[in-house]
């Protein structure tokens, strides 16, 4: 096939999948690229990883059809078996010099960092007109999730967020069980995830340690404000810190929420307000709650959308849950969400592939979107990546979907660390702040609790952050103020 009817074809099976939108379908093999499981050399991605030693492991081994050309961890020690097992690749620790080397000979990037690199990595790749994959949460701040959704749509780039089971059959089917009013109108949805399995809660260690001769710490550290080493910040526990991570809600939230999300056409919350147990300077708390607002938004052609109110718990926190689930169903002990409907209560498990209607009715509907093959989440953007941007069929998780969504997450976030102020917080999603806090408000975190027990007599000694403007800590809870040397690209009109 030569490179002019290629493309033709290819804007044609576009055209083609456009319309298979509202019922079910297939997507043949050679819509991806592949035939007979095979994809011709000629046709392959050159796909660059950066952060591969944890979950980035893994979008690698989904994407194999494809050339990896490159790969980046600043942990050489931790990352050692992905580096062994593509020795093709160029290896690097520091994706700024691999971007030198290799970007422009490169068509997509894999971003599986430690979760506040993943703005920066992702925006620099768009820039150079590469498609990017990036794990959840997608960013740490509002502002960062809105630059990277206009990034990809200036610059027309295929994307993908790692909430894989936006991509699942099950969500899907929620997601149509939903728009077809089964469980009539939705006022109120609770959610919860068992996370955080990492540890949180606790004062930043005081004591610095030598960095293994195996780990770029400077690199690690990025964007964030500078610290000395500790084997207390990577690898796997950096989610349990603010600078790092964003803890179990900005974990797990992009899974948990997304048939919500979704199915409802939730957007911007009106108003949000959230607690948690004690909240530090530097670590994330070991359980929350949190309460969105959402407005009424305009109907589904089959379901109206009034206001709705969706609370998250984390930490072991969980609802009341629904007693009535029918015989033989359990709920995900990883987390559910629970929507509660005018007609019956749907429990959607953590990924989103077990709706189960609390009735216990088993209903057929008319299935709406489309259907992922397999559900494979990371080969769904590598045909993406394929495909004429003039023709393309969006990924399940692309950054239209996944930007507002954790938008909203990293809100919430935001929300939890201003609970101080003791009030709902209103939200202008257009421009991205909290109108309602008192100008004279101001916010301070706990950096250590000293509480003893001596003889009987119980002594408390907590040492606080000094006092900030509230509202300043507010703006830079949804842009982030980055070290020197670091800067994100200026926000597309």
């Amino acid at each position: 096939m030569t490179d002019v009817s290629r493309r033709s074809f290819m804007k044609k099976t576009g055209l083609a999948l456009a319309g298979m939108m509202v019922a079910p379908s297939i997507v043949p093999p050679s819509v991806l690229g592949k035939a007979a499981g095979r994809t011709a050399p000629s046709d392959k991605l050159n796909i660059l990883g950066v952060g591969i030693g944890g979950r980035g492991a893994a979008d690698l081994a989904a994407m194999e059809t494809e050339n990896i050309i490159g790969l980046c961890d600043v942990d050489w020690k931790y990352a050692a078996h992905i580096f062994d097992k593509y020795p093709k690749a160029k290896k690097y620790s520091d994706y700024r010099r691999m971007y030198d080397d290799m970007l422009k000979s490169a068509d997509a990037v894999m971003v599986a960092t430690a979760d506040h690199t993943h703005a920066i990595i992702a925006a620099e790749a768009i820039q150079a007109g590469k498609h990017v994959y990036v794990e959840k949460p997608l960013t740490l701040y509002p502002y960062e999730s809105r630059l990277l959704t206009k990034l990809a749509k200036k610059y027309r780039v295929a994307t993908q967020m790692g909430n894989q089971g936006a991509s699942s059959a099950g969500a899907r089917r929620a997601i149509s069980m939903l728009r077809n009013g089964v469980i009539g109108e939705v006022t109120r949805i609770e959610s919860f995830t068992d996370r955080p399995i990492w540890p949180q809660g606790m004062p930043a260690p005081t004591q610095s340690m030598p960095v293994p001769n195996t780990l770029n710490w400077d690199a690690f550290i990025g964007p964030a404000k500078f610290r000395p080493y500790n084997s207390a910040y990577t690898p796997w526990n950096f989610r349990g810190w603010w600078d790092f991570g964003s803890g179990a809600l900005g974990d797990m939230a992009n899974h948990i929420l997304q048939v919500p999300f979704k199915g409802l056409n939730l957007g911007y919350p009106s108003a949000v307000i959230g607690s948690s147990t004690m909240l530090m300077s530097d670590s994330c708390p070991t359980a929350e709650k949190i309460t969105f607002r959402f407005p009424e938004r305009d109907n589904l052609p089959r379901l109206a959308l009034p206001a709705v109110e969706l609370t998250w718990y984390d930490g072991g926190l969980k609802p009341n849950l629904p007693i009535d689930m029918p015989a033989g169903k359990k709920f995900d002990p990883n987390g559910v969400s629970v929507l509660y409907g005018t007609k019956d209560t749907m429990v959607v498990s953590t990924y989103g592939y077990e709706p189960i209607l609390c009735s216990g009715r088993e209903i057929d509907v008319p299935l709406m979107g489309r259907e992922v093959p397999d559900g494979n989440h990371q080969q769904d953007w590598i045909r993406a990546c394929k495909e004429d941007p003039d023709y393309r069929v969006a990924c399940e998780s692309d950054f239209e979907f996944a930007g507002p969504l954790n938008e909203m997450i990293t809100m919430g976030v935001a929300a939890v660390r201003l609970q101080d102020l003791n009030q709902w917080l209103d939200w202008d999603g257009e421009n991205m702040r909290f109108t309602n806090i008192p100008d004279n408000a101001t916010i301070r975190n706990v950096v250590e609790d000293k509480f003893q027990i001596h003889d009987g007599h119980p002594t408390f000694d907590r040492s606080y952050t000094e006092p900030v403007d509230a509202n300043l800590y507010a703006s830079r809870l949804i842009k982030p103020v980055y070290r020197d040397g670091w800067k994100l690209p200026e926000m597309p009109v």
